[in-house]
């Protein structure tokens, strides 16, 4: 029921709503004649004023369309092809957005960072121009997620984009207490639907270990390490040599962020013992050593060459493993750690998986002897 006495207040299931009639002179500018904007409160007093402050924004934004009818000749005819770009706003454009958005949260972010978001920006900005952001709606949304896909980009890689434009978007919105809402926040994105990705038999990761240690140089080393440790590839070419414990009675890399490699979650920081393959790899580059990092022609202070590495080493596995790439070693560790019988929690910790819950982040987890033994017996079923 709407309280017209309540400065256009809806209360529906204990929710108050704000509510307003278009006037009839600009109902050609909006797609419905109501406006009805969840206030997100349950409280009347801040509900009213929320109100009051949207109905006061609206009264200026209505007379700022009525001017501009009244100033601009034929106008009626530019509003009907550019409805929302013919009227002045006060939010920003999507452009400075960016900027801010990249000022606040890129304080501690790699260079990564600022190219994804300017070019998942700079694809909106293509395809629908750099408006501000209350003059984009649901139906731009809708028409940009189809770009993409005429652009064959993958439902994985749309996501991603539709994810920081969002978050563009939101940060914005709160910082400013604009009153507009992220129109592309509920945009629907089709499921993906592609093959999981291939692990690796244990056969096979025998096989090419044998192969990487045999050959030994940098990129098959980096190939062993990765495979008895379950490593993201980037983490593997972000080591220098002080990440190596070998100094203590079980070798183990102590995984920490770099200024030239950022780890993807908090739980990435972790130590990995050193068993097998990746131990004998370590030392097989520990005696080449010439560098400080491990891996010199992927990594340096100026950041880690990711993209060009695992193109290189995807081509190579493929003589060995025609449908496996590099990231499969580690969704083949954790089949390896669960057919072992490595507890769940262990697991996350090995390889740096969030928590499933709260209580595993409680104390400090599984101490480096349990967590030594527990790769040790997926690396003696390879050799028995």
């Amino acid at each position: 029921m709407v309280d017209k006495n309540a400065h256009y207040l809806m209360c529906k299931g204990g929710v108050f709503y704000f509510t307003r009639h278009v006037p009839n002179d600009l109902q050609r500018h909006y797609e419905t004649p109501r406006i009805v904007i969840c206030l997100k409160t349950r409280n009347r007093e801040s509900a009213i004023k929320a109100s009051r402050s949207m109905a006061a924004k609206l009264d200026d934004f209505w007379l700022q369309m009525r001017l501009s009818h009244l100033d601009v000749p034929a106008s009626d005819r530019l509003v009907k092809q550019q409805p929302k770009e013919a009227f002045t706003s006060s939010a920003p454009k999507l452009s400075d957005a960016l900027t801010k958005y990249c000022a606040l949260k890129g304080a501690d972010k790699g260079k990564l960072f600022f190219t994804v978001a300017e070019r998942n920006v700079g694809y909106v900005i293509e395809c629908l121009g750099d408006r501000p952001l209350d003059a984009y709606s649901s139906s731009d949304a809708a028409k940009f997620r189809d770009w993409l896909i005429d652009r064959s980009l993958s439902t994985s890689s749309i996501k991603r984009i539709f994810s920081t434009i969002r978050a563009v978007f939101n940060l914005t919105i709160q910082e400013q207490g604009l009153g507009c809402s992220n129109a592309f926040a509920n945009t629907y994105l089709p499921s993906d639907e592609r093959p999981k990705r291939a692990v690796i038999s244990p056969e096979d990761i025998k096989r090419v270990q044998k192969v990487c240690l045999e050959i030994a140089d940098e990129r098959r080393l980096l190939i062993a390490l990765i495979s008895d440790t379950g490593m993201r590839l980037s983490e593997a070419l972000g080591l220098v040599w002080g990440d190596v414990v070998f100094a203590h009675e079980y070798s183990h890399i102590d995984l920490k962020p770099h200024p030239w490699r950022r780890l993807k979650t908090s739980s990435s920081e972790r130590l990995i013992p050193l068993v097998g393959a990746s131990l004998e790899a370590v030392k097989v580059m520990h005696r080449q050593c010439d560098n400080s990092f491990l891996f010199k022609s992927y990594a340096s202070e100026d950041g880690c060459n990711g993209n060009s590495c695992s193109a290189t080493l995807n081509m190579w596995l493929k003589q060995y493993v025609s449908d496996a790439v590099i990231h499969s070693f580690r969704h083949s560790f954790r089949d390896r750690l669960r057919n072992a019988g490595v507890q769940s929690e262990m697991i996350d910790q090995l390889g740096g998986w969030s928590s499933q819950s709260v209580g595993q982040g409680y104390g400090n987890g599984y101490d480096l002897s349990k967590l030594h033994e527990a790769i040790q017996s997926i690396v003696q079923y390879l050799r028995e």
